[in-house]
């Protein structure tokens, strides 16, 4: 059975992040999708909401699990047993870090594979940051992202 990682901050899970999950699905046998905690990063939702939020936008899928993690993602990986890590490319510049990131995870583990998958040409050009930034200016976020993260968006730059 082929295993593979998924990991980001998610914060917020995008339409963009959900199509990468099916894609992988598509590839391997069962997928964890493994979110950071990623304090230094200024999030904006806690990590056990963002956990929740994927949970709650992808539904009932057998092959997919989601959770929360801090460290080494290969760390994470072998723990785990799983030898895939699969990561989303939009553009070239997302290649040149993605490719740094992979070579480096390779040289810590040597056993972990690294894929890319690009998303639909419909989400190229989206990213949780441009999402939040939106919403904080009231703008509407309903096509980017699932309507519970809209909603919980809403409410989170309502209280700014």
């Amino acid at each position: 059975m082929r295993s593979a990682v998924f990991a980001g901050t998610f914060d917020p899970v995008t339409n963009g992040h959900l199509d990468l999950m099916h894609r992988a699905l598509g590839v391997v046998d069962r997928l964890t999708v493994a979110v950071a905690s990623r304090p230094e990063k200024g999030v904006l939702f806690p990590q056990e909401e963002r956990v929740a939020m994927i949970r709650e936008a992808i539904g009932k899928e057998p092959r997919l699990t989601i959770e929360p993690f801090a460290g080494l993602l290969v760390d994470f990986a072998r723990d785990r047993g799983i030898g895939i890590i699969v990561r989303g490319i939009r553009f070239v510049s997302d290649f040149e870090y993605e490719f740094q990131m992979a070579l480096m995870n390779r040289r810590l583990s040597a056993d972990i594979e690294t894929i890319f998958l690009m998303p639909s040409e419909t989400y190229t050009y989206l990213n949780s940051t441009l999402v939040k930034e939106i919403a904080r200016h009231g703008g509407d976020v309903s096509s980017f992202v699932p309507d519970s993260v809209a909603r919980r968006l809403q409410a989170a730059a309502g209280k700014r």
